[in-house]
């Protein structure tokens, strides 16, 4: 019997187990268009008239991978006067915790002010200082609540209206789909600059919708807002499906495929273990000394949903363990549209310590800030399994799903 295409490909999907063709990265990308783009094309009419400033980064970048700053400098069509960086600068030059300053950038002699760590009126005199009428927004986000790029757009929002400032949001994918939000939802009591409003560890939004569901929900819309959506992007849509240029949006950040852990190994960054910082694999590659097979052992007999564990062995650079063998696992997501981040890493956490005898949070408790309570670190700590963990979160999830549904821009 001769086999056709679709039967081949569906015989070898069946011996896959949970394989998807939709996953093949080698399909041709649809063309989606960002709100830059849209900007660009109309000349930037909604901007005429109005000296104009720019919360943005190395993402802001357009499908031919030119700075929109750098495009807007060289346009008589729009009065470009000004540019705010966030964590790790516009330009990109600093690690993770730090910022670039005050500067004027080489390139286009713009004055560069630093958000980072600032909010409130002390944002809103940055804004006045620079004297714009309009703040655009245009960053690359990776969809977890702990990126603090999201919050960047929260405070400078607030501050654009205590400034009486217009706010432009110009809209990019999430680079792992906007299908649904994850995780618990962050408690208020454990508000930080890594969560500063309630809403799910793995949001499921773009910058757009998370701009409309903050200023109605959390800032008594006083923002005057503006989104410029984008056009050819689904929800369903992992990053490999836009035909978009990824730049890393920060410096552990380099592929989408860490974009798609990030939400659950992240939560590494709470414990003694290394979240593989100074590794090609950050986020993906976890561990310490004295770590062995079992944990992959232990990880691969739970069968989660789309990924797989290796038993790895490395050395970071830098940051924990620096220098040092390590041993630990790597993951190895097989099937995207099954995978669970958030899932995933309290499956890693629980795993970890019960195999490892070294394992301990941080003194600091910032798997509390991370996780939005004390729930995860008090119920691992208490022996709960993974199930038990996140079945403790399922009603605060659902009430945010709730309102996270009248904000959504994209089918």
């Amino acid at each position: 019997m001769s086999l056709t295409r679709r039967t081949l490909l569906t015989a070898t999907a069946g011996t896959a187990g949970t394989a998807r063709l939709r996953d093949n990265p080698a399909a041709p990308p649809k063309p989606t268009r960002t709100g830059f783009d849209h900007l660009a094309a109309t000349h930037y009419a909604p901007l005429a008239g109005q000296a104009t400033g720019i919360v943005t980064n190395p993402t802001g970048v357009t499908r031919d991978i030119r700075h929109v700053v750098d495009v807007m400098h060289a346009d008589p069509h729009v009065d470009l006067t000004a540019v705010f960086g966030p964590e790790h600068g516009f330009r990109g030059t600093a690690q993770a915790g730090g910022s670039e300053g005050r500067y004027d950038d080489p390139a286009t002699g713009l004055p560069v002010y630093d958000t980072y760590t600032k909010s409130g009126r002390a944002l809103a005199d940055i804004f006045t200082a620079s004297a714009v009428d309009t703040v655009l927004f245009d960053i690359q986000d990776v969809g977890a609540r702990f990126y603090t790029y999201i919050w960047t757009l929260y405070d400078c929002m607030e501050a654009a209206a205590l400034a009486g400032k217009r706010f432009v949001v110009l809209d990019r994918p999430n680079p792992v789909t906007g299908r649904a939000a994850y995780g618990p939802v962050l408690d208020p009591a454990f508000a930080t600059f890594v969560g500063r409003q309630p809403i799910a560890q793995a949001h499921g939004m773009t910058a757009a919708e998370l701009a409309r569901l903050f200023n109605a929900e959390f800032l008594g819309g006083k923002v005057r807002l503006t989104t410029l959506p984008m056009t050819g992007w689904q929800r369903t849509d992992f990053f490999d499906a836009t035909g978009l240029p990824w730049v890393p949006p920060s410096p552990n950040m380099p592929t989408p495929d860490t974009a798609l852990v990030y939400s659950g190994t992240c939560l590494f960054e709470g414990t003694n273990l290394s979240e593989g910082r100074g590794t090609t694999r950050p986020f993906e590659l976890l561990g310490a000394e004295g770590i062995d097979g079992r944990w992959a052992a232990a990880l691969n007999e739970l069968a989660l949903p789309g990924v797989r564990f290796r038993e790895a062995y490395f050395a970071p650079t830098f940051s924990k363990f620096e220098s040092r063998t390590v041993g630990g696992v790597q993951l190895h997501v097989h099937a995207r549209d099954l995978f669970d981040p958030v899932r995933t890493g309290i499956a890693l956490l629980v795993t970890a310590k019960r195999v490892w005898s070294g394992f301990a949070w941080r003194a600091d408790h910032w798997i509390d800030k991370l996780t939005g309570s004390a729930l995860v670190r008090t119920m691992v700590d208490a022996g709960a399994g993974t199930d038990e963990i996140v079945a403790a979160w399922q009603p605060g999830l659902a009430a945010f799903r709730t309102v996270r549904a009248k904000y959504l821009l994209y089918r």
